[in-house]
């Protein structure tokens, strides 16, 4: 159920949608962090740029001594906590400011270097990151402005961890709320799907959940079982019809056929002109009866309705005696016929139907298989499943006549003098509907087999 889930439409989009609120998240916090970065390492640089600005004002009204003043009363009284000064000659030598060594290998080259100074803080000792700006005084002196990012990059950091929390907790509610959707929606399309198979296999009354939910799938279960209501209607009204026709042409094919055996056994005996066009009509409707019978036992298993005297069946029993009982006849036809079973091999079912099953291949097999071939019927058990495979060497049918083969009266060549009114394989396949199977035809290399699967008995 598990593995099914995940090939679903529904989780394929629960997780494309997963993606797109993941990325819509991920953009939106990613800008707004960016944003509040950039918004403060330009506070932190205007506060530089103010600064050197009246310092160089200082500069010009007055010169180095106007500057040392300016900066020593910047760090002793007013000035800005974590403020960095430093005022060097070109030889990078401290006349004023709080920072004892130039920190630069010369003359910076970025508009606003960075580089750590230590402190001594209680109990600890420090390092704190700065950034600053260099301005060359006239003269050549050194004139250098910083302030203390530490507390700046510690918001970043918390920031930065608070949207990839962010992120990762938007990315978990999207999928769980993602697999809840798609696990929901697949209950439902599984409850559809698994009463269309019910429906499939025979029981026509049942009928599409409705939920209760007004929403488009108990709108268009509503719809599916009104069609199924009035298919079922009509189904049985076809049914009753041709109940009906069967009945009626029964008795009078039975009255005609007795009037005939009655005139053939006649004494004294029919002439040979007028026995011969009789007995010829005769066969014809032998041969009609055999086909209505045949009509109905397929409309019989078209038509949904429950199994009667259903029982468990032993199919590989049923194959030996069937195979027994057309030996004689492959024999005759020169052809070889194998019956192989294993034990436990019992399906749920009707027996005769069953048996009209493996007589109609079998019968099949012995028509088409010329003189010298080989006939094998093989049952095994899979698990759940009874495999019935009747295999033989004869002309075998096109891959592409295959389903064609299944339909009633499509005839795929002559088979020898006797016509066929090609409905056997649509029986074999109608009983084996009706048993919830499945029928298969494949190639044999070379010929043709025929493999029926049906659910095992537990």
């Amino acid at each position: 159920m598990r593995a099914a889930l995940f090939n679903t439409t529904a989780f394929r989009q629960s997780v494309g949608y997963m993606l797109l609120v993941t990325l819509a998240v991920g953009v939106t916090l990613g800008s707004t962090y960016l944003l509040t970065e950039s918004l403060i390492t330009d506070e932190v640089d205007l506060i530089i740029d103010s600064e050197l600005k009246n310092l160089q004002e200082r500069f010009a009204r007055g010169g180095v001594p106007a500057v040392t003043d300016e900066i020593n009363l910047r760090i002793d009284s007013w000035g800005r906590i974590g403020a960095v000064y430093m005022l060097a000659d070109s030889s990078f030598e401290r006349i004023s400011g709080n920072v004892t060594d130039w920190p630069f290998d010369g003359v910076p080259l970025e508009a606003r270097p960075e580089f750590e100074i230590a402190t001594i803080e209680p109990g600890r000792r420090a390092v704190h990151p700065v950034r600053a700006a260099v301005r060359r005084l006239p003269g050549g002196d050194l004139l250098l402005v910083g302030t203390d990012i530490s507390q700046g990059r510690r918001f970043a950091e918390k920031f930065r961890f608070a949207t990839l929390w962010g992120i990762g907790l938007s990315t978990l509610a999207a999928a769980l709320a993602g697999f809840w959707f798609s696990r929901r929606l697949a209950r439902r399309v599984s409850a559809v799907a698994s009463t269309c198979q019910q429906i499939m296999a025979g029981d026509l009354r049942r009928r599409l959940p409705v939920a209760g939910a007004r929403d488009e799938f108990d709108a268009l279960a509503m719809a599916v079982n009104r069609v199924l209501d009035r298919l079922e209607e009509q189904a049985g009204t076809l049914r009753a019809t041709f109940d009906s026709t069967a009945h009626d042409l029964r008795a009078p094919l039975h009255r005609l056929r007795t009037r005939m055996d009655t005139l053939l056994l006649r004494q004294p005996p029919l002439e040979p002109s007028v026995r011969e066009p009789v007995e010829s009509a005769l066969h014809e409707v032998d041969r009609l009866q055999r086909t209505l019978a045949t009509l109905l036992q397929i409309a019989l298993a078209e038509s949904g309705a429950p199994l009667a005297e259903q029982a468990a069946v032993d199919v590989a029993q049923l194959a030996a005696e069937i195979g027994e009982l057309f030996e004689p006849v492959a024999a005759a036809a020169g052809v070889a016929l194998s019956v192989h079973g294993e034990p436990a091999a019992r399906v749920a079912g009707n027996r005769q139907l069953l048996a009209q099953l493996l007589s109609n291949l079998i019968e099949n097999s012995v028509k088409y298989v010329p003189p010298g071939g080989h006939i094998d019927v093989a049952v095994r058990r899979f698990g759940s499943i009874v495999r019935l495979a009747v295999s033989d060497d004869g002309p075998g049918i096109p891959a592409a006549d295959r389903a064609r083969a299944l339909q009633p009266f499509v005839r795929l060549g002559a088979v020898g003098t006797q016509p066929a009114s090609g409905l056997g394989l649509s029986l074999v396949a109608a009983i084996a509907r009706l048993h919830g199977g499945q029928l298969d035809m494949r190639g044999n290399d070379p010929g043709l087999a025929v493999v029926v699967d049906l659910p095992a008995c537990p």
